[in-house]
């Protein structure tokens, strides 16, 4: 299995450290003749930056991607395309005194165990820095999907800390979520989640919170029995982003105070064919798609990095304490909206062409 690759028919490698010279994906499996907005790509990317708020770190990045292959006068040539974002912002001699030191609840001692050698530069390999990459490769696969589909993939902060949004309320559109700085859909909340995330930063502490995701315009039939299931491959690209500790589809967990009677979704077949009168299974049976929306919710842990004072261990083995410095985001979920899109479209397309391919 190849530990960096996302995918079979779409498959994004990706390369790059936090505070090396950049971070980017090689993409192969990308069909030929597709016209390709560039400028769609860098709005998905400028979503995710760097410095966008006061309740994001302030790490200065422009992101500005660079397509070093793959595209020829704004169309795919079929051969493998290649994104690169530079760091402009890095400082590594901020983690110089790191490079002794394991971080609590960081990767730097489990890193350190499977490898034997690890980069103490903010994480390395191990940092969301090398997100940016995924999510150029989504908004590319989402421009693939949506020149074929009517897929529509909205997410959105829906939870921070102990604010929640109603789960009646959902966004009809992007620019809907991009309304405020923690990209929640309703003003009030919205303000209460700021409040709350600028409090921690000030106590020098940090918050999880929860990103919910709808995907409609998704046909049936999507996915596979057995190990190749649509919510399996969804858990599996959504799990391997950093600070991600849980999914759920549908009513989730939920679905446990719940009767066989209250949770299946009942069929119909009427002038607009065959769907459910409900979607308590979050679009997704047997999993396989069956029309419905794809909803599922994802849990964010508190950042890791936070600047008050932790007991932790050397590289020697030695008892130590350390407060941490440097630029950290207090709550990772409003940059991660656009990664959670981002890993969607790259699974769905994938699928999509894995569909094409069993089905001529």
């Amino acid at each position: 299995m190849a530990a960096n690759t996302l995918g079979e028919y779409f498959a994004v490698t990706s390369f790059g450290e936090s505070h090396g010279p950049g971070v980017g994906v090689v993409i192969d499996g990308v069909p030929a003749g597709i016209p390709i907005d560039t400028r769609a790509l860098q709005i998905q990317l400028n979503r995710r930056r760097p410095g966008q708020s006061a309740v994001t770190t302030p790490r200065q990045e422009k992101d500005s991607m660079q397509v070093l292959s793959g595209l020829y006068e704004g169309k795919t040539l079929g051969s493998p395309v290649t994104l690169y974002i530079p760091n402009e912002d890095a400082r590594p001699a901020d983690y110089d005194h790191l490079e002794n030191v394991f971080r609590p609840g960081h990767a730097d001692f489990t890193y350190d165990k499977k490898y034997g050698f690890r980069d103490p530069r903010g994480g390395g390999r191990s940092s969301a820095r090398v997100t940016a990459g995924w999510v150029a490769a989504g908004a590319l696969a989402e421009q693939i999907l949506q020149s074929v589909l009517p897929v529509q993939i909205i997410a959105w902060v829906s939870s921070v800390l102990d604010v929640s949004l109603s789960p009646e309320i959902q966004p009809e559109n992007r620019e809907q979520v991009d309304g405020n700085i923690v990209r929640c859909p309703d003003a009030l909340v919205a303000r209460q989640m700021i409040e709350t995330i600028e409090a921690l930063k000030q106590a020098g502490d940090s918050a999880g919170g929860l990103i919910t995701c709808r995907i409609a315009g998704v046909p049936a039939g999507l996915g596979a029995p057995v190990f190749s299931k649509l919510h399996a491959r969804l858990g599996h690209a959504l799990l391997s982003l950093n600070a991600v500790k849980g999914i759920s589809f549908g009513d989730g967990f939920a679905a446990v105070h719940k009767r066989g009677s209250e949770f299946n979704d009942t069929l119909i077949n009427d002038q607009g064919g065959i769907h459910t009168l409900s979607n308590h299974a979050g679009g997704i049976q047997g999993g396989i798609s069956n029309g419905e929306d794809i909803l599922f919710q994802v849990a964010f842990r508190p950042t890791s990095t936070i600047q008050t004072l932790q007991a932790t261990v050397t590289t020697a083995g030695e008892n130590t304490t350390l407060e941490a410095a440097g630029r950290h985001d207090p709550c990772v979920v409003p940059r991660a909206v656009p990664i959670v899109e981002s890993l969607a479209a790259c699974v769905l397309l994938d699928l999509y062409m894995e569909q094409r391919a069993h089905r001529l």
